[in-house]
């Protein structure tokens, strides 16, 4: 009698327990993440800072807001060489890995440059010492700008021998023109070879600048002598002479008619379908995030296995507005209605025009929702002057936001818009 009281006691009180903790939870969930201490050096410099004692690292994140997008017609590949150029080296890496026990990366996009370095709690001002010296001042000579074209020059050769590199390219280009994401974000083998030393200075010069960067550090450190660090080794970093235009001319309309491209392998085929998307600031962005994932699904449910596994849906959000591209990869002859296969425009068009589901919202919705909550505090807030933001929180929550009835209004703005499609293949032989 006695052991069945003291159960139903227990009972009781782990009912009490989880009623509290569901009333609690959804509004401990709910914060938004902490707000950083932010200062500005006299040079424009935007400092953010997330000290935690409780992680076992420091964490600096350094966003330049200029990629590819900036890169001169004809000279695509410039601000990835400029972007090669902070660590030309692998012996960096090996400093930050072997010396700093932390780790070093780079990377270049159409809409920025990032450093993201990592170190123990005790290498703090190492770290920001060195992070300073090659982003502020990186030397730039011509034997190293030639390495540097060289070992790009290399990368492209080879991609450019990859069918669906090709096709990515082909309806890029098809979609967009020269509009700055219809050209290759890291140039090709013939745009390297025409910049030289001196539009690598320039570059610099113009983007790599205090007041178009913003530094982001989180993790075990302490904020006064962080800030004392920053203001010490990157205080010297010089200010843009004059602001580069953010605004570029708006590509031309698209040519519905589909384009047929050479593959560069005799036995693979490929096939793309595009139509124009939104910004990263666009109030449509999470509406076509999740519509996104709903066209996949659809799409890899009404065509045949073969083709489903490899079937990919990509929104591409910039700082401008970017593209939804349908990719297939196919064998020789899969495609086409004159081959009595598919036609991959029609059945893209088909998806698209069908109206979105509860149940389908409520799918994607969790896999944007999935995506979303896996970035760090710190990218958010970087975020704001890269695609230049009106509101964090509302960015923030985007995944929680965005309804069944923003999707339906989104995909409704896709159907007016005119398809853009290329097939990757090569012509029968005779």
């Amino acid at each position: 009698m006695k052991h069945k009281k003291l159960f139903q006691k227990v009972v009781f009180v782990a009912l009490i327990i989880l009623i509290l903790f569901s009333l609690v939870a959804p509004a401990i969930f709910s914060q938004k993440p902490a707000s950083p201490y932010q200062e500005k050096l006299l040079n424009g410099l935007k400092v953010l800072m997330w000290p935690s004692a409780a992680a076992d690292k420091v964490q600096v994140k350094i966003r330049v807001h200029a990629g590819s997008a900036f890169d001169p017609q004809e000279k695509e590949g410039l601000m990835q060489m400029l972007a090669d150029n902070i660590f030309p080296n692998e012996a960096a890496r090996e400093f930050f890995s072997e010396d700093l026990d932390g780790g070093l990366e780079v990377i270049s996009n159409y809409d920025y440059i990032q450093i993201t370095a990592s170190a123990k709690p005790d290498s703090l001002v190492t770290m920001v010492e060195t992070l300073a010296s090659a982003v502020s001042n990186p030397t730039i000579d011509k034997e190293q700008t030639a390495k540097l074209r060289a070992a790009l020059a290399a990368r492209a050769t080879v991609l450019e021998m990859d069918p669906a590199y090709v096709a990515d390219q082909a309806i890029a280009k098809r979609l967009l023109g020269t509009f700055p994401y219809g050209r290759p974000e890291n140039g090709s083998s013939s745009s390297l070879l025409k910049i030289d030393f001196a539009d690598l200075v320039d570059a610099k010069n113009r983007f790599l600048t205090a007041d178009n960067a913003t530094i982001a550090v989180s993790g075990n450190f302490d904020r006064d002598l962080a800030y004392r660090a920053i203001r010490r080794y990157f205080g010297s970093w010089l200010k843009a002479d004059k602001k580069v235009p953010p605004t570029f001319r708006e590509p031309d309309e698209v040519v519905p008619a589909l384009l047929t491209v050479i593959s560069p392998k005799p036995d693979s085929a490929a096939a793309r379908v595009a139509v124009r998307g939104v910004a990263q600031n666009s109030p449509d962005f999470a509406a076509s995030m999740v519509f996104a994932s709903i066209l996949e699904a659809r799409l890899k449910s009404r065509i045949a296995a073969e083709f489903a596994a490899s079937l990919f849906v990509q929104n591409n959000v910039h700082a401008l507005p970017g593209s939804l591209v349908i990719g297939f990869a196919l064998g020789k002859g899969d495609a086409g209605p004159e081959h009595g296969k598919m036609d991959v425009r029609e059945i893209v068009a088909k998806a698209i025009a069908d109206p979105v589901s509860e149940a389908e919202f409520q799918s994607a919705k969790a896999i944007f929702k999935s995506q979303w909550s896996k970035r760090d505090t710190p990218s958010f807030w970087l975020d704001i002057d890269t695609y230049r933001l009106s509101g964090l929180d509302a960015y923030m929550k985007s995944a929680e936001t965005v309804t069944l009835n923003s999707v339906s209004a989104y995909a409704e703005k896709l159907r007016k818009l005119p398809l853009a499609a290329i097939m990757l293949s090569n012509p029968p032989t005779k």
